[in-house]
């Protein structure tokens, strides 16, 4: 079976584009070279008169007039949903300029006298440009300044930006803000006359079977209407792909190709509910899986890029993983649902709180969460500042909290946090696969460290993963009930951990 790839549906063209014209030329040839000398277009009759009557394929009977209005009706539909969006979705070219490290050429007199004459060339950097094209939709306009959404994996890093309009009109475009969490980007150009503006719908209303239609620019194709059905809702991006984690997908089987990043996904209303994102493919061809970003994810996203040039996200300071199906029955769960805190940052909105590691996270403001994911989505999705309510199960008793949430910084800032963390690993239940995994035999241990953050606690004081974990503080731990009511009710503030790696017995403390 072939691996499934994942697909950003930008086209980049290299400085050469000789063979990739020559491509696209054939393509062009086989779709529209006439056909055979004497061929008549299939709606024209050979006489050149009105097209004939359809019939019954069984009876040979004339089809009834008003099954003829009804194909009209829904071809008359098409079009009205073509002639209101086309017009809102651009082409945007972009370059990138991208820097290389190559070898240096070699000395021609290292071949005769061998190397080591201190002459050696470096190695150096080459700047080149790569150009890329993909898609956008005009969302707004302000006086002279048009702004158009795009993803930011289209328009995110570029040095320069133009937007095509399809009536053919061309301007040189900027960025105004970009959000590689959600893959969005807002870039803007300014027209001193007014332009068609796309009417965004509302993508929470959409159903599985909803008629869809994707327009953008597949393979530089201008201009290019493509229709299906709306698939699937709340897909996520596959694991350890290249999608974003910060919201869920619209999945269509209309034909999204390269080129189609940053275009609209429509409704039979002309309405813009998606945009354009991303294709699973085995050939780098579309399959009839594409995958477009609810526009509802992305309304707040435009006001912020244009008011402060970037997106905020709710963030309240743990860090969470999924609940084990293995321990969900000491944990008291129905069923392995919630976001399972393994650490708190200390000072941030969940510690003061009053969260603590060992808490499930079961429900935000009364909606159920079915996995972390879903609590991530949840949080970063409420403005800074919001109270939100939590319930959670602690040690198999249910709690409400309230919280103020704050405000989440980037990576790097998250990063240099670390040494916030408490404890700064996460724990597991040793599973019979996990044994398998790490080459044990027979341990009394039930708990074993599942992974430890870089520069927090655990991590300077040497907790490694993999490490059993016998005792906290003295008592002895088999549940993650057990070890967490050891680690917050400790009573002082350095806890103490006997472990065991691989043969050897160790103690390990650790400061709160």
């Amino acid at each position: 079976m072939k691996t499934k790839k994942l697909i950003r549906s930008k086209w980049f063209l290299p400085t050469g584009v000789a063979a990739l014209t020559l491509a696209a030329g054939l393509f062009i040839g086989h779709l529209w070279l006439p056909g055979p000398a004497g061929a008549v277009p299939p709606q024209t009759s050979l006489s050149g008169q009105t097209p004939m009557a359809l019939t019954d394929y069984k009876t040979g009977q004339a089809l009834a007039s008003d099954s003829l209005a009804t194909l009209q009706n829904l071809q008359n539909a098409y079009r009205a949903v073509a002639a209101k969006v086309l017009p809102t979705v651009v082409e945007i070219d972009v370059v990138d300029v991208v820097k290389q490290t190559v070898p240096a050429f070699p000395n021609p007199f290292d071949f005769f006298f061998g190397p080591g004459n201190g002459n050696q060339a470096q190695p150096r950097q080459r700047t080149f440009r790569q150009q890329g094209l993909g898609s956008g939709v005009i969302v707004r306009q302000t006086g002279d300044k048009v702004y158009v959404l795009t993803n930011n994996h289209v328009a995110g890093d570029a040095t320069e930006i133009s937007v095509k309009l399809a009536d053919g009109r061309t301007f040189k475009a900027k960025l105004v803000g970009k959000d590689p969490n959600r893959d969005l980007a807002l870039v803007e150009f300014e027209s001193r006359g007014s332009v068609p503006v796309a009417d965004l719908g509302d993508s929470n209303t959409l159903q599985v079977g909803d008629l869809v239609f994707a327009v953008g620019n597949p393979l530089g194709f201008e201009s290019t209407v493509t229709s299906g059905i709306v698939s699937a809702l709340g897909r996520r991006s596959m694991p350890g792909g290249e999608a974003s984690g910060f919201t869920t997908y619209i999945q269509t089987d209309a034909a999204i190709n390269q080129g189609n990043s940053g275009g609209a996904l429509v409704n039979i209303y002309g309405q813009v509910v998606g945009l354009n994102t991303w294709i699973a493919s085995t050939s780098g061809g579309n399959i009839g899986l594409g995958f477009a970003i609810p526009i509802n994810n992305a309304k707040r996203a435009i006001n912020d890029f244009i008011t402060k040039g970037r997106s905020d996200y709710g963030w309240i300071g743990i860090n969470m993983g999924n609940v084990m199906p293995a321990s969900a029955a000491e944990l008291k769960l129905k069923e392995p649902s919630g976001a399972f805190v393994y650490g708190v940052f200390k000072g941030s909105p969940a510690d003061k709180a009053g969260v603590i590691p060992g808490d499930v996270i079961t429900k935000i403001n009364g909606t159920a969460l079915k996995d972390s994911s879903d609590l991530m989505m949840a949080i970063g999705d409420l403005a800074p500042g919001k109270t939100a309510s939590l319930d959670l199960q602690r040690y198999g008793e249910p709690q409400h909290l309230t919280i103020q949430v704050g405000s989440r910084a980037d990576e790097k800032q998250l990063a240099a946090q670390a040494s916030k963390i408490w404890p700064g690993f996460s724990v597991v239940k040793l599973t019979d696969d996990i044994r398998q995994q790490l080459g044990l035999q027979k341990v009394s241990a039930e708990l074993v460290i599942g992974a430890v953050d870089q520069g927090s606690p655990a991590d300077v004081a040497g907790l490694r993963a993999g490490d059993l974990i016998e005792k906290v503080s003295g008592k002895e731990v088999k549940t993650l009930p057990e070890f967490y009511k050891a680690l917050n009710n400790a009573g002082s503030k350095e806890i103490m951990f006997a472990i065991q790696r691989q043969d050897t017995n160790l103690i390990i403390g650790l400061v709160h």
